[in-house]
C-alpha cells in the first residue's frame, strides 16, 4: 500500500477516539465502571473519569494535524492506550465474565467480541505508529493524503469499513442501573412507577449442593441477592459489608448469587444463609441482563420487590432504603400499641 494511502488509517484511528470520546461525554462512566473493567486502584479518580473523553478528542485532533516525530508520538500514546483497553478485557473476561463497559458510552457485557475488536483496533494503532511519521510535521495525516490510487482507496475504505462494523457491531446491552426505581420494601405499593413481576421459579443450587426453586426458597423470608463475582473489583465493597448488611437487615436472608458451581468459586458460603450458585445464568436470564455488583430483593410474596440495582454505591444506597423501610415497619407495631392503651 502507498505511504499516502496508509496515512489514512491514522485519520482512521482518529475517528474511533473521536466516536468514543464523545459517547462518553453523552453517556459518562462512572468509578464503579471503571472498577468492574478492573481498572488499577491509582488510576480511578473521578478528574480522570471526566478528563478521560476529552483526552481521547485532544489524541484524535493529534493524529490528524500533527505527522513526523510530533505524530509518531501521539501515536505511541494511542497505541498504549488501545493495548492498555485489549489488556483490561482480555482480564476481565478471565477473571469477571459477567461484567461490563462504557467502552463507547452505552454499557455493554463485555464479550469475546469485544476483545476480538480491541484486537483489531490495537493493530490499527500499531500500524498508525509505523506511517505516521512520514506525514508533514503540520498538516500531518490531513495534508499527506494525496494522490492515492484508486485501488488503494479500495483498501483503505474496507479497513475504514471494517473497524466501523467491529465499534457498532450490535449486542447486548446492560440496563442502567437507575432504569427501574427501587422499591424496597416487601409488598410496597408506594411506588407506582415500579411493577413488581413474580420471583422467577428456576432452580438455583445452594452450596451444599441441593438444587431449589428460587421463587420458593423466597417464601420464607424476604431475599436479598447479591450478584458478585470473585475477581471483580467493582465487588469488593459489597462483599466487604455484606456481613453488616447481614447484622442490620435481620429480617431479609442476604445471600451471594454466584455464576459458578459450588465449591468452584472462592465466595462459597456453605454456612446459612448459604450462597447460591447460578452456572446457567437461569436468574439473570429471566430478571434481566445484568452486570456485576448487582443487588434484586425477592419478596416473600413471590414478587420482586426492588430492583435490580447494578453498582457498589447504588447497592449501599439499595441497602440503606431497605434498612430504612424495614425501620418504618418495626415502629408501627409500636404505635398501634401506643394508640390503643390511650383509647378509653
Amino acid at each position: 500500500m502507498p505511504v499516502a494511502a496508509a496515512l489514512v488509517l491514522p485519520l482512521v484511528m482518529a475517528g474511533v477516539l473521536l466516536a468514543s470520546g464523545i459517547a462518553k461525554i453523552r453517556e459518562p462512566d462512572d468509578l464503579d465502571g471503571w472498577a468492574e473493567l478492573g481498572v488499577p486502584r491509582r488510576f480511578r479518580r473521578r478528574w480522570l473519569v471526566r478528563l478521560h473523553p476529552w483526552a481521547e478528542i485532544a489524541l484524535a485532533l493529534a493524529l490528524v494535524v500533527l505527522g513526523g516525530v510530533l505524530g509518531a508520538l501521539a501515536a505511541l500514546v494511542c497505541l498504549t492506550l488501545m493495548a492498555g483497553y485489549l489488556a483490561l478485557v482480555i482480564r476481565t473476561l478471565r477473571a469477571a465474565p459477567d461484567a461490563s463497559c462504557s467502552c463507547f458510552g452505552t454499557r455493554r457485557p463485555v464479550t469475546r467480541l469485544t476483545a476480538a475488536r480491541n484486537v483489531w483496533l490495537t493493530v490499527v494503532a500499531a500500524v498508525t505508529v509505523a506511517v505516521i511519521w512520514r506525514a508533514p510535521t503540520f498538516g500531518g495525516a490531513l495534508a499527506g493524503i494525496t494522490g492515492v490510487h484508486a485501488w488503494a482507496w479500495v483498501a483503505v475504505a474496507a479497513v475504514a469499513v471494517l473497524t466501523a462494523l467491529v465499534i457498532v457491531w450490535p449486542d447486548a446491552i446492560v440496563p442502567a442501573s437507575s432504569a427501574v426505581p427501587p422499591s424496597p420494601i416487601v409488598g410496597d405499593d408506594e411506588d407506582e412507577d415500579y411493577v413488581r413481576v413474580r420471583t422467577p421459579a428456576v432452580p438455583v443450587t445452594l452450596a451444599d449442593g441441593a438444587v431449589v426453586n428460587l421463587r420458593r426458597l423466597a417464601t420464607a423470608r424476604p431475599l436479598l441477592l447479591l450478584a458478585v463475582s470473585p475477581g471483580c473489583a467493582a465487588c469488593a465493597p459489597v462483599i466487604d459489608h455484606t456481613p453488616v448488611w447481614r447484622d442490620r437487615l435481620p429480617e431479609l436472608d442476604i445471600r451471594f448469587l454466584l455464576s459458578a458451581a459450588p465449591g468452584q468459586a472462592s465466595l462459597t458460603e456453605r454456612d446459612e444463609p448459604q450462597s447460591l450458585h447460578d452456572p446457567h445464568g437461569y436468574v439473570r436470564e429471566s430478571i434481566g441482563e445484568w452486570s456485576t455488583p448487582t443487588a434484586v430483593l425477592l419478596g416473600a410474596d413471590g414478587l420482586l420487590a426492588g430492583g435490580p440495582i447494578t453498582g457498589g454505591d447504588a447497592i449501599a444506597a439499595f441497602v440503606e432504603d431497605i434498612r430504612a423501610s424495614l425501620d418504618e415497619l418495626r415502629a408501627e407495631p409500636h404505635a398501634v400499641s401506643e394508640s390503643g392503651s390511650a383509647s378509653p
